[in-house]
């Protein structure tokens, strides 16, 4: 018999935003701060005094939003620039500036994933890499049809974009190894999380380079599709699973499943650590056979202590 996993449940919410489709927590340590974005309703939501305050178990007050008259689908610092001021947003249309001091969801588009834009693409999930870079997915955009291979990963700078990989249907989670000689990167549809070699010294000769992608693991025990991810300071994947309510501990190297923490409502969307707690985040579901638990807590975000730290995120170097 294999080796049991750790489990954790979580019954309770610790925040009840009612995101149509919450994502990208990201943990804004200068304002001790929990933001992430509601890629359907066009918004960022920050949540404060995420350490400090005296409950643990549910945010001290409802988050603070900003409105955008665009889909925001993840957030990121800026290298040596105050995230009170301004942060990094994937939009629809690419790689963005959004004038946080100014409090009015005004953004600034950086550099596009195509010119001329293509409408019926939108960004998806995206991570700065280890040498300040920004890998970004693009997908079918909502109101498209169904979701077509028609996506990609994309590789930005500050006045750049390349496609590195083509033909994506929806392209998700990201994070690195703690020896950042590992990317990983999950590609929701085919259930898969990939591995590839990562080069991550900087200049020239190969730094950044990503090579011999293969699958780390496959989903096949049951119908949720991976979704975000990050990565421990063991080096385990964080595994957000859409569509049954659980975040996958998955091991670095081998690929087995270490733990498991079961949420009460089935979309699961990304993870973020704050120390040693892991923050989950999870979209409405209106699925026709959801229960009533599931569908009242879809959107909601999650807490639960689970005894390690995770990798630092990386900023975009302008």
């Amino acid at each position: 018999m294999g080796a049991a996993i750790q489990e954790w449940t979580v019954t309770r919410p610790w925040a009840e935003p009612h995101c149509a489709l919450g994502e990208g927590p990201f943990y804004e340590a200068e304002t001790d701060s929990l933001r992430l974005v509601d890629i359907k309703k066009k918004q960022i939501l920050y949540f404060r005094d995420v350490v400090a305050a005296e409950n643990r178990d549910a945010a001290a007050a409802g988050p603070e939003v900003v409105q955008l008259d665009v889909c925001p689908t993840v957030t990121a610092d800026i290298d040596g620039v105050d995230p009170r001021e301004r942060i990094l947003v994937g939009v629809k249309h690419g790689l963005a500036t959004l004038d946080v001091k100014g409090g009015q969801g005004k953004y600034e588009l950086l550099v596009p994933f195509h010119e001329p834009s293509n409408e019926r693409l939108r960004s998806n999930d995206g991570y700065a890499d280890p040498l300040g870079r920004f890998l970004l997915g693009s997908m079918t955009d909502f109101g498209q049809g169904p979701f077509q291979p028609e996506g990609g990963l994309f590789l930005f700078t500050a006045d750049s974009a390349r496609e590195l990989i083509p033909g994506l249907t929806i392209p998700n989670g990201m994070g690195w190894s703690p020896d950042l000689r590992t990317m990983y990167f999950t590609h929701s549809p085919t259930r898969e999380l990939f591995a590839l070699d990562y080069d991550p010294a900087p200049g020239g000769g190969g730094g950044g380079d990503m090579s011999r992608r293969r699958v780390h693991y496959r989903h096949t025990s049951g119908p949720a599709e991976p979704d975000g991810l990050r990565v421990d300071a063991e080096g385990h994947v964080w595994q957000a699973f859409y569509g049954e309510g659980m975040v996958l501990r998955i091991d670095g190297r081998s690929g087995a499943v270490l733990g498991r923490v079961r949420i009460p409502t089935r979309n699961a969307t990304c993870v973020q650590f704050v120390g040693e707690d892991l923050f989950v985040t999870t979209a409405a579901d209106d699925g026709h056979d959801a229960d009533a638990e599931s569908k009242r807590l879809g959107g909601a975000i999650f807490r639960v202590h689970v005894g390690v730290r995770g990798m630092d995120l990386f900023k975009f170097k302008m």
